[in-house]
């Protein structure tokens, strides 16, 4: 693996995320952008093709599997978050699609540690070090150890039983259609509803319980409203019950009918059978000396950064990409798109950029960006 880089002597507010934020944690175990909306953002450009993807829990690289690229190589500053890849690359390789979701935690296990001990000569030396000090996490199954998931365990916990009954959930996940679900929605949207939401959605709080606050230093203006209209058109205008996202944050798991991309069986013989072209770095994203790459998974990653970084970033990524390679990313609340010195060399795709936003079930981004490298 490469290294991360060293330590920067700049000033803080301008210092690198990985010198303002923590990343000697599992901050996401799985990952939070929908696999099903990359995958189709990416087909175009993909088959025959080496893409580029944050790693993040890994599950969305592995997605990128099925789209018969050369190869998928995956980037993360955070080897907790590395070692969340390399564990589900290891679970892949031996066990069959039901211990395979049993031994994540997604189906009920007697003893996933003992699972783990034959796993564990297949990791690296530093994921195993990782794994035998959160044998808690193993044990649980690794899809419930992220921060993310823990502040989705207090929002079930804290605010779904005061704020949405037990049967108007039910009645959400069980909803026929789109119709029933606004007739749902239209139940459970109450004045306290709104108001719990808004207050566990505040960038105080999701700073401290689940994003780093140093992931909002570039956001303006209010952020519980913008996440709350963004969920009131996921709860009522999504199918529910095929949602992975939604049935996580309500359920606390996902369920055989609402799995995310890389889970599903139709997939599980195609991604194992390709395992050797995925490659695992730690490093930041834009310093791989893999490509050139016909496609970019790039998860939020500009979200963070500030606008000079972000336009560094983007150009080091475009000098890594073939003529009509597409970049994809998402933006939460900090808006960035092409750097404006960049326009000549890409364009937006926005017609097919928002036409996937709008089915897109990980909602709470506020936009899905698709720009294509001009070329040939």
């Amino acid at each position: 693996m490469t290294a991360v880089s060293p330590k920067s002597t700049t000033a803080p507010a301008t210092r690198a995320i990985e010198h303002r934020a923590r990343f000697d944690h599992i901050r996401y175990a799985n990952c939070w952008e929908d696999a099903a909306v990359l995958c189709d953002a990416l087909r175009p450009v993909a088959a025959g093709q080496r893409l580029l993807s944050v790693a993040s829990a890994g599950d969305n690289a592995l997605a990128l599997l099925t789209l018969d690229p050369s190869s998928v190589t995956a980037v993360d500053l955070s080897q907790a978050q590395l070692a969340c890849v390399e564990l589900r690359v290891a679970a892949f390789r031996v066990l069959d699609h039901d211990q395979l979701l049993a031994f994540l935690g997604i189906r009920p296990h007697a003893d996933r540690l003992r699972v783990y001990a034959g796993l564990r000569s297949a990791l690296s030396p530093a994921t195993q070090e990782f794994w035998d000090t959160h044998q808690g996490d193993v044990r649980r199954g690794i899809v419930h150890g992220g921060k993310f998931e823990a502040y989705f365990r207090l929002f079930r916990r804290l605010v779904l039983p005061f704020a949405v009954s037990a049967r108007n959930r039910r009645r959400l996940l069980a909803a026929r259609d789109v119709a029933e679900q606004r007739r749902v929605y239209a139940d459970l949207d109450t004045r306290r509803w709104r108001a719990l939401f808004r207050l566990f959605f505040s960038r105080a709080v999701m700073g401290r319980l689940g994003r780093d606050p140093e992931f909002f230093r570039e956001v303006a203006g209010p952020v519980a409203a913008r996440i709350f209209e963004r969920t009131r058109y996921a709860m009522s205008e999504l199918p529910a019950s095929t949602n992975p996202f939604l049935v996580w944050i309500l359920t606390g798991s996902f369920s055989d009918d609402a799995l995310p991309v890389y889970l599903r069986p139709e997939h599980f013989h195609v991604i194992r059978e390709r395992l050797d072209r995925l490659r695992i770095l730690q490093g930041r994203v834009e310093q791989t000396t893999d490509g050139p790459y016909g496609g970019f998974n790039l998860s939020d990653v500009f979200e963070y950064m500030t606008p000079s970084e972000h336009e560094r970033v983007y150009a080091d990524l475009v000098r890594q990409a073939n003529p009509g390679a597409r970049l994809v990313y998402w933006n939460l609340l900090a808006p960035r798109g092409i750097p404006g010195a960049l326009s000549e060399q890409v364009q937006p795709l926005s017609a097919e950029a928002g036409a996937l936003h709008q089915r897109d079930r990980a909602w709470f981004y506020s936009r899905l960006h698709v720009d294509r490298v001009n070329g040939p």
